[in-house]
């Protein structure tokens, strides 16, 4: 069991963002905000895929206006991201922003800041202060202890200083880096210096295929650590898979309870003398028709195959001409293997019913 460190609760209009709250799974829209239409479109196809909070970005005036007509148009709270423009995280706040990201690296005046920070507080609405290391090159700064520190944690101090001396902390923090120790270093060095929570996530990983490894050893590593409190795979494509791709690192360390089947494959050695592969591709295509949490297991013979299946809730293993259907780790049935798929499938079909 993981046990999350410790931090204040901030909100985000109905989503609650903190340690006592499931971590929230966030992602961003990937068109143009002055496309309106396609813009709800994709936020609402981000909300069934199981996003909680989605950002997009107002570069412009335009953009702006775009928003405030897409806030009314979905139910899920919507973060307008915010670079370089105090005059836009202005009117993203006013526009209807359930929550805003400032970067540090390129809104700089105190002046301005307070002037965001008041509009904020105004509109009771929360503020993630996102770091990304693309807009602090120079990374490191030496302290006096003679330590080598992310400069990144030097910026974040400074500006929730400006924050707090203003009475504000409804705030999320958020370093992000493009390598996988860089990012480690830095959310912990974060961690371990505020109780604020966490955004989690590994920037510019890549496409699907390339960043999908990146990103879940540095968000796992940290979400095992106890850190995080949202999380945004940020990929090079559909957003939905961004989604998907969260669910799948939050399930796998038991911070997600998902509602989908799961498909326990056998990687298959010398003693697998039947199509394991093909057959396991037949029952993930029967899988996607499964609206339960349903646990199959295909493993490859019957030397460690049940025992490695015993937590499924069905799984099949082959050898020589025969098939074995197991039910929670009891063999239930002996089939000819030609006939071990429409079996495995009558036993899936009973637990739809």
């Amino acid at each position: 069991m993981i046990k999350r460190r410790k931090t204040r609760t901030v909100s985000a209009g109905k989503v609650k963002i903190g340690s006592k709250h499931p971590v929230v799974i966030q992602s961003m829209v990937k068109l143009a905000t002055t496309d309106i239409a396609a813009c709800v479109k994709q936020i609402n196809a981000l909300s069934a895929a199981g996003a909680q909070l989605v950002r997009i970005a107002i570069p412009t005036r335009q953009d702006s206006i775009a928003f405030a007509k897409i806030v009314k148009k979905v139910k899920i709270p919507l973060i307008a991201d915010i670079h370089f423009s105090p005059e836009r995280a202005v009117e993203a706040i006013e526009g209807g922003a359930a929550k805003i990201r400032l970067n540090p690296g390129n809104i700089k005046s105190e002046d301005d800041i307070n002037r965001i920070i008041d509009c904020a507080k105004a509109h009771k609405i929360a503020i993630r202060i996102g770091i990304n290391e693309a807009s602090i090159r120079n990374l490191f700064h030496d302290t006096p202890q003679r330590k080598r520190t992310p400069l990144m944690i030097r910026e974040m101090a400074g500006y929730i200083r400006l924050f707090e001396k203003r009475g504000f902390n409804d705030i999320v923090l958020s370093v992000k880096s493009s390598d996988v120790a860089r990012t480690l270093e830095s959310n912990i060095a974060i961690a371990e210096k505020f109780d604020y929570p966490i955004h989690l996530g590994l920037t510019h990983a890549g496409l699907a295929e390339d960043a999908i490894v990146p990103a879940s050893v540095a968000i796992g590593t940290l979400l095992w650590q106890g850190i995080g409190d949202t999380i945004r795979i940020s990929i090079a494509g559909d957003p939905v898979q961004e989604v998907e791709i969260a669910k799948k690192i939050l399930a796998s360390i038991g911070l997600y309870k998902s509602r989908e089947p799961q498909l326990i494959v056998c990687p298959t050695c010398g003693r697998c003398r039947w199509d394991l592969i093909g057959f396991a591709r037949q029952v993930k295509k029967l899988l996607k028709e499964v609206k339960n949490p349903l646990r199959v297991a295909v493993m490859g013979c019957v030397v460690n195959g049940p025992g490695e299946a015993a937590d499924a809730d069905i799984a099949v293993c082959a050898a020589a001409d025969k098939g074995f259907i197991y039910k929670k780790g009891k063999k239930i049935a002996t089939v000819k293997q030609s006939q071990l798929f429409a079996a495995l499938k009558k036993e899936i079909e009973k637990y739809e019913k």
